[in-house]
């Protein structure tokens, strides 16, 4: 394994620069079930080749270039925060995602749904219903690394929560009221966001936040895995099943017939059937 002789700087999505530091890339390798012996090749490489001031999104895709040559499985689901981030550029199938997500967890799901507040009506992008819960879902998708939902977020949905408190809404079957209001991003939130959630009893559920049920616990708990997160798909395979309603593997799967017709290339589709294998028996 390579040893750096001096304090190498990268430079964050945010701007931010600061040491870097092995240990994070080995922890992301490791959560997504690479070998040790994959581990210290790729670190060994990094460290070889690294440069002070380089960008951490080169590291990363350096670092899945190297994987994806070792195990295509593997790269798919280190690539996870990248494809969540690449369903885009607009909201629509992160919000789709959210509400696949829940339905897993025993929820029955609509989106873009129009609902009528004390005061005026409001466009929420998930509702959510099981047993005597209505859940109210604001879906923040952002595709920029490094940006954080901030305070003026928080508030702002906050407000539009309290307009709704009151008001009986008819889902499932029955008239009910809402009983949680959240604010789910694909990003991180700021530290003051975070305090006034917690102050306000607003949830917020974003990539690495609250400690246990973060967007990333509940994609590994709910093991929907995006279609973005093949590597056997281009950009622009991947923007094509999107824009035709596409959103995960499954889908895939479930439109097996169509996809030539949605422009995928016949000579890769038996090697995208092979890639979603892997990822479902490696049961990550």
């Amino acid at each position: 394994m390579s040893y750096m002789s001096k304090t190498i700087f990268v430079r964050k999505s945010s701007g931010v620069v600061e040491p870097f530091d092995p240990t994070k890339l080995r922890g992301s390798l490791a959560r997504s079930g690479a070998s040790e012996q994959t581990i210290d090749a790729i670190v060994a490489r990094i460290e070889d080749d690294i440069v002070d001031g380089v960008k951490t999104s080169s590291l990363y895709a350096q670092a899945f270039s190297l994987l994806k040559k070792m195990s295509r499985r593997v790269a798919s689901v280190y690539s996870i925060r990248r494809a969540v981030m690449e369903l885009g550029p607009n909201g629509f199938p992160f919000e789709r995602f959210i509400a696949e997500i829940l339905k897993v967890k025993g929820y029955e799901t609509m989106t873009d749904q129009i609902v009528l507040g004390k005061c005026v009506d409001h466009e929420m992008d998930v509702v959510a219903w099981k047993g005597d819960e209505l859940i109210m879902i604001e879906a923040k998708f952002h595709n920029t690394p490094g940006f954080k939902s901030d305070i003026k977020t928080a508030l702002y949905i906050k407000a539009r929560f309290e307009d709704l408190a009151d008001t009986m809404f008819e889902y499932g079957g029955k008239r009910r009221k809402m009983t949680e209001g959240w604010l789910v991003t694909n990003t991180k939130f700021t530290e003051h966001a975070i305090r006034y959630g917690e102050c306000n009893n607003l949830k917020l559920i974003g990539w690495n936040y609250p400690k246990g049920g973060n967007l990333e616990d509940l994609i590994n708990e709910t093991r929907l895995h995006p279609l973005t997160c093949l590597t056997s798909l281009s950009t622009k395979d991947k923007q094509d099943l999107l824009k035709n309603g596409l959103i995960l593997c499954r889908d895939i799967e479930n439109r097996k017939n169509d996809l030539i017709g949605l422009g995928i290339d016949s000579r890769k589709i038996p090697m995208i059937f092979d890639e979603i294998q892997t990822i479902y028996e490696s049961g990550i």
